[in-house]
């Protein structure tokens, strides 16, 4: 078996559950008209460049000048943004606890985050101090799946990528973390998680 030492985490959909559609279900009559709106106006990679370094501001405006229309609900992406996180996925965060207490592993995690928003993450979330260091996009002006990220993680904390195992719910990041010969699960749900870290490391 591989002698792992180091477990790195991605924390949305992973440890957190963070979704817009807990805020755009309360602003949308019909699931469809939620979704188009999603899926064309304040879609996912929009949001990634923020988690890039973008400000709310300068991302709020370039949506409300292109869809005056839809000003109200483009505002309420970052005015109401804390209510797109529904709190701790237990399970994940249950596994992360006995990883921690094992006192075998570097505990690591690695997020495409907003710096502006990151900082309510760790007043909320108690188990983000059990990590031994947290690499958050937003602050570094990179994000995943850019290999320079995860480089840049393991220089930073000095971990050997053959020791390593990368947790994420994102093909394309789970892809690039292969790439570079990094151990990496792709996380669907806590359960099957579990099952193949304790294969890889017995805990």
């Amino acid at each position: 078996m591989l002698h792992f030492d180091t477990i790195i985490f991605d924390l949305g959909a992973v440890l957190i559950d963070w979704n817009p559609r807990y805020v755009y279900r309360k602003l949308f009559v019909t699931e469809y008209a939620m979704e188009h709106f999603l899926g064309t106006i304040c879609t996912s990679q929009w949001n990634e460049q923020q988690d890039g370094g973008r400000s709310f501001v300068d991302a709020t405006a370039i949506l409300t000048s292109a869809h005056p229309q839809y000003q109200q609900e483009i505002s309420a992406y970052y005015g109401r943004w804390k209510e797109m996180l529904a709190g701790p996925i237990q399970e994940t965060v249950d596994i992360l606890s006995e990883l921690k207490n094992t006192g075998k592993y570097k505990l690591l995690a690695l997020t495409n985050w907003s710096a502006e928003s990151f900082p309510y993450a760790l007043e909320t979330y108690d188990f983000l101090q059990w990590f031994d260091g947290i690499l958050v996009s937003g602050e570094e002006k990179m994000k995943k799946p850019d290999p320079a990220i995860f480089e840049l993680l393991l220089s930073r904390y000095q971990v050997d990528r053959e020791k390593a195992i990368f947790i994420d719910d994102n093909v394309h990041n789970v892809v690039a973390s292969r790439n570079l010969g990094i151990e990496t699960i792709h996380f669907k749900d806590p359960q099957g998680c579990r099952e193949i870290l304790n294969n890889l490391i017995k805990y």
